[in-house]
């Protein structure tokens, strides 16, 4: 079984004075990943694109079964997981690495998406998104792959009533873990099959904080590839989104 990806990726500053948002797109190596960055002056600008170099760079190095790899192997996790997981703690490194004077607060959330043969792997840090377009019996049914760490996540796990939806909160953009936080964290993986036809779309939150569900979907059936990440910012634009916006779709052709 052979497998096509085709992919596109959109990133706009909107309405702030610089854009802090980076992404990877490299449909060859089968990895695509979003970071939004944070933490004032140029922080989060520096963030965002040492984390999408670092991932990079890890994957292209780690493809050779020669290549010493930064961190030990964790035999609970397949190989491919292990890629993700020891290149988002790469990327994690270079931050924290880099967090001293005014860059003493920047970090930066993370998701990525390798697609292998038959597998996809999602990781992730923060509260950028992945979500999935898959044909089903009662039509196309969009799916979020990635849980928000964040503080209106936290508050619904914990059980907490009465909250109002998340672009009314006051603290929606408060995140509970990302990238150059804590050195010894890690992401949150995912191991999922691969379906011919399947879309993957990975966002900052400035995209998924004004589209719902239902937008995103019907822009992404509704749209040819080649344009659909140009479309989907254009729209979050639109809808009035205040952030940085960025978006990778991808779409997988997979033949006998």
């Amino acid at each position: 079984m052979t497998c096509t990806l085709i992919a596109s990726a959109c990133t706009f500053v909107g309405r702030r004075k610089r854009n802090e948002d980076a992404y990877v797109l490299d449909a060859d190596l089968g990895l695509f990943a979003v970071a939004d960055g944070m933490g004032g002056y140029s922080g989060g600008e520096i963030a965002s694109h040492l984390a999408v170099d670092a991932l990079a760079e890890f994957w292209s190095i780690s493809a050779d079964p020669e290549a010493t790899w930064p961190y030990a192997f964790d035999r609970s996790l397949g190989f491919h997981e292990n890629r993700v997981d020891a290149a988002v703690r790469l990327a994690n490194r270079r931050i924290c690495e880099r967090r001293t004077g005014e860059l003493r607060n920047m970090g930066s959330t993370v998701v990525l998406l390798a697609i292998r043969p038959g597998r996809v792997i999602c990781g992730h840090l923060g509260d950028s998104r992945i979500y999935r377009l898959r044909r089903a019996d009662g039509g196309p049914q969009l799916t979020q792959l990635t849980r928000d760490h964040s503080l209106y996540e936290q508050l619904l796990e914990s059980g907490a009533r009465d909250l109002p939806p998340l672009d009314e909160f006051a603290y929606a953009n408060v995140v509970t873990r990302a990238l150059g936080a804590l050195e010894t964290d890690r992401p949150e993986l995912r191991c999922l099959d691969l379906q011919d036809g399947d879309l993957y779309l990975l966002c900052s939150d400035g995209l998924s904080g004004v589209l719902g569900p239902d937008e995103i979907t019907a822009l992404l059936i509704d749209t040819p590839i080649e344009s659909v990440a140009d479309v989907l910012v254009s729209a979050a634009h639109d809808a009035g989104s205040k952030d940085n916006i960025t978006a990778i779709v991808v779409r997988v052709d997979r033949r006998a």
